[in-house]
């Protein structure tokens, strides 16, 4: 469905069989991304038929427009600043170290090894989520992106509003140094927030935390080992790091499209008319290689300049929690290629298996040589 190289927006199909307008030029996406006409609100859409989380997970900010989402938005926009991120650097390291410690010498998938676990993991610590907990919540996550079944998928959405029911109760009674404690303060003290925004923010935080974070290692993991050249320059001077993980980003983006948008008028994009209520995907990953906006886009440059990718998003939405994602992609990606100078791939890259997703790009499995 994305095109191999922007074009003007189109109407496409879903695998549900309903019908978008599919947005691929960056000039295009990055002013979409930033358009209040453009809502995120299902109540904006016509004929909307597309999937629906229950109450107490889908009051969350990628379904809200201002004041509501201004409103949520700015009680957990401290817990994600630079400041604090970076303060979470030497338990990050320390997490990436015993991940890596537990791979061996031989042979690892990294996607089981180190891209889920440790997210995951960096998440538990920010709500308090015991270990032992930790692998359930990958389980539940990764059913809901790529389901077995339509019975699958609900039973893992039931089990994770379950779990955040009975982990708020828990830290409402017994509060903690938490992201999670500090939330519960917000919505019980002044009243700013509604049990189910409390419960759908605190999902969004692990769900969105966690799949963004697994894709990007991996991706990018898997981008180095195809371009050796790129490799060897990041492992020769690792201050490269910071503008390596920018374009790994740019070059592979974790998520493909935007979430859905709906126009609350009628409007055009790329000089195309699209009508008040239908739905609007944003091509992320085909924006990120526009040439008109990237020189030699299907390149991997790790000292690429002014590489303002899309990938993160644009305006009121961008990602919440990106300077975490950068700091676990630098450090997870960072300490892999230090530590195993003779990393290689296990099998031929086109032998490696992907999600069936047209939302993500994401590894089943990296299988590699350490």
């Amino acid at each position: 469905m994305i095109p191999s190289k922007p074009r003007d927006p189109f109407q496409a199909t879903l695998p549900d069989g309903s019908q978008v307008w599919l947005v691929t030029r960056y000039a295009d996406v990055r002013a979409a991304l930033a358009d209040p006409r453009l809502s995120l609100d299902k109540r904006n859409a016509v004929g909307w038929a597309g999937f629906s989380l229950p109450p107490a997970l889908d009051a969350n900010l990628l379904n809200m427009d201002p004041p509501q989402h201004t409103r949520i938005r700015s009680l957990v926009n401290r817990a994600f600043t630079g400041r604090r991120v970076a303060a979470m650097r030497p338990r990050v390291q320390e997490l990436t170290d015993e991940l890596l410690g537990a791979l061996g010498g031989g042979g690892a998938d990294l996607i089981a090894g180190l891209a889920e676990p440790l997210p995951i993991a960096v998440i538990g610590e920010l709500f308090g989520v015991p270990p032992a907990d930790r692998w359930q919540l990958r389980e539940w996550t990764n059913t809901m992106m790529t389901p077995p079944s339509p019975a699958a998928a609900r039973d893992a959405i039931t089990a994770i509003s379950g779990f955040f029911v009975d982990l708020i109760a828990a830290r409402r009674a017994a509060p903690a140094d938490d992201l999670l404690s500090a939330m519960i303060e917000a919505r019980d003290s002044g009243d700013r927030l509604s049990e189910d925004e409390l419960t759908s923010l605190a999902f969004l935080v692990l769900f969105a935390g966690y799949e963004n974070s697994v894709n990007m290692i991996g991706n990018g993991v898997l981008a180095l080992l195809r371009a050796p050249d790129q490799l060897a320059e990041l492992r020769a001077d690792p201050s490269l790091l910071p503008a390596a993980v920018e374009e790994l980003l740019r070059y592979d983006v974790p998520a493909t499209v935007a979430i859905r948008r709906f126009p609350v008028e009628d409007l055009t994009i790329g000089g195309v008319a699209i009508a008040k209520g239908e739905t609007v995907l944003l091509g992320v990953a085909a924006a990120n290689h526009d040439p008109d906006r990237f020189t030699d886009p299907d390149r991997l440059d790790l000292t690429r300049a002014d590489n303002a990718h899309l990938s993160l998003g644009h305006g009121i939405h961008y990602c919440l929690g990106a300077p975490l994602a950068r700091l676990e992609g630098q450090i997870a990606i960072g300490s892999l290629i230090s530590r195993f100078p003779r990393l290689a791939l296990a099998v031929p890259a086109d032998e490696l298996r992907w999600r069936p997703s047209f939302r993500s790009h994401a590894l089943v499995s990296l299988p590699v040589t350490l």
